[in-house]
């Protein structure tokens, strides 16, 4: 049986916490658009947030784990 390999898309974007956590950026940081958005608002999106119950499932078949 050959070895499952973990999805190189998903390890870039989502970072696993000491207690099992699954942490992702906000989108739409790095765009052009942000220029006419707050301070505030780029600040928020700047920060990571948790996987949804529904996608980790998901994620966590993608990384292997």
């Amino acid at each position: 049986m050959p070895k499952m390999k973990s999805h190189s898309g998903m390890k870039k974007r989502v970072k696993r916490t000491a207690t099992g956590k699954l942490l992702h950026q906000h989108g739409r940081r790095r765009t052009h658009l942000m220029q006419k958005k707050s301070s505030g608002r780029s600040r928020l999106d700047d920060s990571t947030s948790p996987v949804s119950k529904a996608d980790a499932k998901r994620v966590r078949k993608l990384l292997g784990k």
